[in-house]
């Protein structure tokens, strides 16, 4: 290959990438309240923008600004902890961003990053896809199931920004930076949640009642064909009235499975207990006094967090 058309590749390159960021800048905003800067994305035209809970907790008003120097008050109008998602309103029409497909995303697919914590145009990192459906637990406080994890470098202010593909569509909505990766949350789980966000509901878990801690099961019962895995959950306390008490479960039982998959610590089991295990009865995989049993519990609605 000339060293000419080398470089008319990556001219060409070069430009669809500014020509990505240019077309997504319109839908990244900045949002900002006590001292705090992070960003949001226009998520539609009825004033909906979508960012992390880290960035809005607590709070029930934000400032959003826009590219163009636009700025509006925003309130947070519902939050889900959980998939660190919060959902904002603002008086006033922005460009939505477009929406790509988080299900279709392969390992090396080419991602931009983008940011905008102080109402300027969007910042960029690019990087690639270096997995996808990976279960994150962050420092945060939280987990997110089916996690998009990628090489673009999320600077401090990204935290809410969208991961865009080549063709400039939202497939994830960036949280975090951990051990030189980028962390999202895939765009179907971020349209659910705003879904549900946006009709007044409560992005619900199902909730068993008990305090646990992962622990090592002794060899010899690793290896019985029953158990086969080397970690479960000890149970250290069970709730009164809880899920757990009812099931039989006790302090000292560790937890192995659920619905016949493995449990072998937290994330396993917050994995798991979804809104649409509650009020259904679930197999429940017991290792008690050296014997394997299986209790039938049946989750209730986790408490309401914050």
């Amino acid at each position: 290959m000339s060293g000419t058309n080398t470089v008319g590749i990556l001219e060409t390159f070069s430009s669809a990438i500014e020509q990505v960021a240019e077309s997504v800048s319109p839908s990244v905003v900045s949002v900002s309240s006590d001292g705090r800067n992070g960003t949001g994305i226009v998520w539609d035209d009825e004033g909906h923008i979508v960012t992390a809970y880290h960035v809005v907790q607590g709070l029930e008003e934000v400032e959003v600004g826009s590219d163009s120097g636009e700025t509006f008050t925003a309130k947070v109008v519902g939050q889900d902890k959980s998939s660190d998602l919060a959902l904002l309103k603002i008086e006033g029409k922005l460009r939505p961003i477009a929406k790509g497909d988080s299900e279709s995303l392969r390992v090396g697919q080419f991602v931009l990053a983008l940011a905008n914590p102080y109402a300027t145009k969007a910042s960029a990192t690019s990087g690639i896809i270096t997995g996808v459906k990976r279960n994150i637990g962050g420092w945060w406080g939280v987990g997110i199931d089916d996690a998009i994890v990628t090489d673009a470098r999320v600077n401090p202010g990204y935290s809410g920004g969208p991961l865009v593909d080549a063709s400039g569509r939202m497939v994830g909505l960036n949280i975090a930076y951990m051990s030189s990766r980028g962390i999202a949350v895939p765009i179907q789980k971020v349209s659910a949640t705003v879904q549900k966000l946006a009709s007044g509901k409560v992005v619900g878990r199902a909730y068993l009642g008990i305090v646990t801690n992962p622990i090592p099961i002794p060899e010899d019962v690793a290896k019985m064909p029953e158990v086969a895995q080397e970690y479960g959950l000890l149970v250290l306390s069970v709730e009164a009235g809880s899920a757990a008490k009812a099931a039989g479960l006790v302090f000292g039982d560790v937890l192995l499975g659920l619905e016949d998959k493995p449990v072998t610590g937290f994330r396993d089991l917050t994995r798991l207990l979804t809104e649409e295990k509650i009020g259904k009865a679930l197999k429940l995989k017991v290792l008690r006094g050296g014997r394997v049993e299986a209790l039938s519990v049946t989750p209730g609605p986790a408490p309401e967090s914050e």
